[in-house]
This record gives C-alpha cells, sequence and structure tokens, in this order.
C-alpha cells in the first residue's frame, strides 16, 4: 500500500486472510455497515470499531457481546464530541488504510471525521460510506429501513404470489445485498486504485443504488418483453409451477427448480408422475401441472422426500430453517457454519486457497477494549480514560 498507512512498518501479524497488513477504522452505525466491516475483518483487515457513547443501537435487545456483526474486531468508547476524542480518532485515521462509516449525509462532517477532514490527515483514504438513499438526491437526509430501499427500486414489486401484495424478503436484498456488498467491493476497489496513485478517494455505496443493481437481469428481461410487472407470474417468481415450493404431508416445504429439461425429466421420474404430468411448456396448463405437483408431495414427510431426490440432479432441497441448516450434510461438510466461542454462525465468505480467511475474537461488549485496542494504534489510552474521554468498563 502507498500512502501514510502503506508506510507504517507495523501491521497485525496474528490476521490471516487476503487483507492482512490492510487497515481499517469503523465509525459504529447499526446493520450493513458494521456487517461490511465485519466482512473486512473477517478476510483478514485490522478494524478497530469507534463506539460513542448514546450510539446507534439496533431496535432489538441484542447484547452487543452476541452480535455476529461485531464479531473480529475491537470495541473502542470514545467521546467524538470532545476535542480530545476527535484528535484522537483522526489520528487512527492518520494511520488507517480505509474508514467505513454508516451515518446520515453531513453527520460525519458535523463531528469532524467528513472527508475533507480526513483525506486532508490522510490523502490515501479510502473513505467508506453507507447509506439507504445515498449522499444526495431528494431523499438523501431522510429516515429509512431496508424495505423502503427495495420498494423504490422495483424489487419489492417484483417478490410475492400471483394476486397477493409484495412480500418482504427479511433485509437480504438491500441492506447487506444492494448495501453492505456493495460498500466492501467498492472499498476494495478503490484500495487497489490507490495502489497506483498513492490518492484515496470516497466511496458513495447507497443501498437504492446497488439494489438497482442487482436487478440487471430482471430489468433486461421486462425491456426484452419477457418479464411481467405481474409478481407471481413468471419463470423465476413461483409463477411457474416447477420453480417453486410445495408442502409436505408434515407441514414441511419442499423447493423445487429444475428449469432444465434433462433435469425436469429426472424430476418426474423421481416423483413417480411420468409421462402423466400436463406439458410445462404450455402456460395454459400451469395451473394443472401445480396442482398435481402440490397433492403429489403432500403425500409424504419431507425427510422421505429428501432421501428420493438428495444426491440426484432433480434440483430439489429441503426448506431448512436457519436453526436446521447448520447440520446440513453438505453445509456440515464445508464448514459453512462453525461454533465460534460457543456461537454458531457463518464462517468467512469466499474462500481463498493460498490466505485463508478465518475467525479471530467474538464480539466484543462496547468499549471493552479501549485500553488495549487504542495502545496498539500508538495512542495514550490511559490519558484519554484518565480524563473521561474514552471509556473502559
Amino acid at each position: 500500500m502507498t500512502g501514510p498507512a502503506g508506510d507504517r512498518a507495523h501491521r497485525d501479524t496474528q490476521r490471516t486472510g487476503p487483507l492482512a497488513g490492510v487497515r481499517v477504522v469503523e465509525l459504529a452505525g447499526i446493520g450493513p455497515s458494521p456487517f461490511a466491516a465485519m466482512l473486512l475483518a473477517d478476510l483478514g483487515a485490522d478494524v478497530i470499531r469507534i463506539d460513542r457513547p448514546g450510539g446507534a443501537t439496533l431496535p432489538v435487545p441484542l447484547d452487543p457481546e452476541a452480535d455476529v456483526l461485531r464479531r473480529g474486531r475491537p470495541s473502542v468508547l470514545l467521546d467524538l464530541k470532545h476535542p480530545d476524542g476527535l484528535a484522537a480518532a483522526l489520528s487512527l485515521v492518520e494511520q488507517a488504510d480505509v474508514l467505513v462509516e454508516g451515518y446520515r449525509p453531513g453527520v460525519a462532517e458535523r463531528i469532524g471525521l467528513g472527508p475533507d477532514a480526513c483525506l486532508a490527515r490522510n490523502p490515501a483514504l479510502v473513505y467508506g460510506r453507507m447509506t439507504g438513499w445515498g449522499q444526495d438526491g431528494p431523499l438523501a437526509r431522510a429516515a429509512g429501513h431496508d424495505i423502503g430501499y427495495i420498494a423504490i427500486t422495483g424489487a419489492l414489486h417484483a417478490i410475492g404470489r400471483a394476486g397477493g401484495p409484495p412480500q418482504v424478503p427479511v433485509n437480504l436484498v438491500g441492506d447487506f445485498g444492494g448495501g453492505a456488498l456493495y460498500l466492501v467491493v467498492g472499498v476494495l476497489a478503490a484500495l487497489l486504485e490507490s495502489r497506483t496513485s498513492g490518492r484515496g478517494q470516497v466511496v458513495d455505496a447507497a443501498i437504492v443504488d446497488g439494489t438497482a443493481h442487482l436487478s440487471a437481469l430482471v430489468v433486461s428481461l421486462v425491456s426484452a418483453g419477457l418479464w411481467s410487472d405481474q409478481r407471481g407470474t413468471n419463470l423465476l417468481d413461483s409463477g411457474a409451477p416447477f420453480y417453486d415450493v410445495y408442502e409436505t404431508s408434515d407441514g414441511g416445504w419442499m423447493a423445487v427448480g429444475p428449469l432444465e429439461p434433462a433435469f425436469y425429466a429426472e424430476f418426474l421420474r423421481l416423483l413417480g408422475v411420468g409421462d402423466g404430468a400436463p406439458d410445462r411448456l404450455d402456460p395454459r396448463q400451469w395451473p394443472a401441472l401445480r396442482a398435481l405437483l402440490a397433492e403429489t408431495f403432500r403425500a409424504r414427510t419431507r425427510d422421505e422426500w429428501v432421501a428420493v431426490f438428495e444426491g440426484t440432479d432433480a434440483c430439489v432441497e429441503p426448506v431448512l430453517s436457519y436453526a436446521e441448516a447448520p447440520a446440513h450434510p453438505h453445509l456440515a461438510a464445508r464448514g459453512t457454519y462453525v461454533e465460534h466461542h460457543g456461537v454458531v454462525q457463518p464462517a468467512p465468505a469466499p474462500r481463498f486457497s493460498r490466505t485463508p480467511a478465518a475467525l479471530s475474537t467474538p464480539p466484543s461488549a462496547i468499549g471493552a477494549d479501549t485500553r488495549a485496542a487504542l495502545s496498539a494504534w500508538g495512542i495514550d489510552a490511559d490519558a484519554l480514560i484518565a480524563s473521561g474521554v474514552a471509556a473502559q468498563p
């Protein structure tokens, strides 16, 4: 790395992963910005999280030490409204390669940690900004949540059953898909560019932008007249009976998706309906085909159907809950979920052949690492704690 952060000799030698040696300052937020910081830490970055007294908290009573999104980095409790607290934060920024913040537009500037102030101290800094609406536009300073962001992009309208209302898809599409992952992609792209230019820049990651970008294929199909705006009537939105979920006799569900002819033929054979199935190429026969599939799946339990389809090319899998998923044989064999410090959680992804990512520290209580983390970055933590600017609970 070039610039002030890249010239520093000291790095966290305990970390592995392709981002080992990259230093990140995280201004604590909720939702997508801590997920992005967690992902960077999973990939080996040395991330320090700055929590503020009375800062943002989740709308549910989740203990910070149980919040997986806080894993892999220490928590420093620092009063950024105090001049000494701001000075300490800027000292961290001087040593960092990346800063991540998830405030509303203008908030970071008001506390003295906006892009201009930070880039003045560290011209090579990549300044990553995570918002729902973006840094500009009529809604930029309005409150919002995932459901609203995906609503105006068209994504929410497309999800749901025919004749029914749009269905809220948890907050994976907006907050974490269109938001956090695009922030990480942007930060890494800017970090790569800074290696040759020696200059940092601001990454404006808006959930509305990322969600729209995720919709590229569907938008293409709509433009070509191959996708209807009537939800639940298309190939991949439960409109096609051979791409849907079916209830089993014990109240479980099976996910069915044999799109290709060979896979579909295998599916019909194993299902036991053979040549008696209505023609799937004729949409007029889809209601009859759906009724046949529904009736057939209701004849056995979920586990019985798993035994029928397991290991075949029929493209049929059980619909598992989050509690059940870690025990699935494939996920267990790959270690997709791991138990870390007593908590079952997703393992780092993706995987690397030469610089494997690994879990490091468990989630920290707010401010639990103030003294050790600030000291590791060369900040006089004891003086800040003695003056009340920093806290070590």
